[in-house]
């Protein structure tokens, strides 16, 4: 099998950039290989997890949203020899191409926390970052009669990293309109060490925390369940070194380590060396790999310092694709990505803090208002204007 450009991952990276190819380079021949028959707006399902929106607002068919022209290769990437400018695929198969663009998305590692797997779905323990699970964690929050409510979030690279804050503020809603809040502690145990990395929404946040009498505990990385006793144990880091603690649970929602796929790691495209040893290699501008110029990569695979979001990957697509067109046709690249990166944060029902920002950790807001007070229009912005652009303009190449 050969085509001359084929793209890794059919998610919203790798369909954003087929539709810009096809528009621009019309006659060309490119390829998707992408095994899932579903695509999902991911960003739902932190709503769905707080009873918002139904699960199923978030799916559609793969083959509706695959830009007409373009080769739909329904398998999985087994290994990428990108010196031999050749993909395999887990039935074997093998695809040449001329230009590979690199954006399968990151897996997430539910093994990598003992237990995990056996307790999720059961007796308090949930996760949003699932299709299936979104839902059942709206109903363990609605159905939480009071007790430790442990929100967790890793010490790795994650997708959407205001998710695993965004479910505890809805949650801790939740628990108030359902007169269960006064019996409750929240707590939020993450293995970072600040509530955000950007001051001027962090500052935003730690007001959401502090009125909502969250608990805080930086540095904990959860490393095992046992759900038979309903304890999280976590590794903390302090200045004396590392120790393992256990904490006592009657709601714990996990969000769990996350990383590049094997394929990825196992690769010459990928960082050979540093902190992200393993996620794809590429120039954090215009994002070809800095070996094999026929190369590109975006999305949450790359190794760059940015939030991996939707957002960034609707800046990043139009960088991918023109600068592909440059080198196909030998023009010089002259699109360039800065890192950005938006985070809408939902603190309630009604309520949302839109942080946007670069690779330098700087605000870069595209409203003339302060975004880092909470507005029902942001909400609004979040609820119906972000999906209408992500299925008819984003996925179009026309955003």
């Amino acid at each position: 099998m050969r085509h001359q450009i084929v793209i890794i991952g059919g998610g919203s990276g790798g369909i954003s950039v087929a539709a810009r190819l096809k528009k621009q380079l019309k006659d060309a021949d490119i390829a998707v290989i992408e095994p899932s028959d579903k695509h999902y707006y991911q960003p739902y399902w932190t709503l769905v997890g707080a009873g918002i929106v139904p699960k199923e607002a978030s799916e559609r068919s793969e083959a509706s949203v695959m830009p007409k022209g373009v080769t739909w290769i329904r398998d999985r990437v087994q290994n990428i020899e990108a010196d031999r400018n050749q993909v395999t695929l887990a039935t074997g198969t093998t695809v040449d191409y001329d230009y590979l663009v690199v954006t399968p998305g990151l897996q997430i590692d539910w093994g990598k926390i003992e237990g995990l797997k056996e307790a999720l779905g059961h007796d308090g323990v949930c996760s949003i970052y699932d299709y299936q699970q979104s839902e059942r964690t709206w109903e363990m929050i609605r159905n939480f009669k009071g007790g430790h409510a442990i929100f967790t979030a890793p010490a790795t690279p994650i997708k959407c990293g205001g998710a695993p804050q965004k479910i505890m503020f809805l949650a801790e809603e939740t628990f108030v309109t359902e007169g269960v809040r006064e019996r409750s502690q929240v707590s939020f145990y993450t293995g970072g060490g600040v509530i955000f990395g950007v001051k001027v929404y962090a500052d935003a946040l730690q007001k959401v925390a502090d009125r909502k009498c969250l608990d805080y505990r930086y540095k904990h990385d959860l490393k095992a369940i046992r759900p038979e006793r309903k304890e999280a144990v976590f590794s903390r880091t302090t200045d004396a070194g590392v120790e393992e603690i256990t904490e006592s649970y009657d709601l714990l929602h996990v969000v769990p380590p996350m990383s590049a796929p094997d394929f990825i790691k196992r690769s010459a495209v990928a960082l050979q060396d540093g902190p992200l040893k393993g996620w794809m290699a590429v120039d954090h501008s215009t994002l070809q790999h800095p070996t094999f110029k026929n190369v590109f990569g975006l999305g949450d695979v790359i190794g760059t310092p940015n939030a991996k979001t939707g957002a960034a990957i609707r800046k990043q697509a139009p960088t991918v694709a023109e600068n592909l067109a440059a080198v196909i046709q030998g023009r010089p690249l002259t699109q360039m990505y800065n890192g950005y990166g938006s985070c809408p944060l939902v603190t309630g029902r009604g309520q949302l803090i839109l942080a946007e920002f670069n690779y330098k950790n700087e605000a870069t807001p595209s409203f003339p208002f302060n975004q880092a007070k909470e507005r029902y229009d942001m909400y609004l912005l979040k609820r119906h204007g972000l999906p209408f652009l992500y299925w008819n303009l984003m996925l179009k190449g026309l955003a």
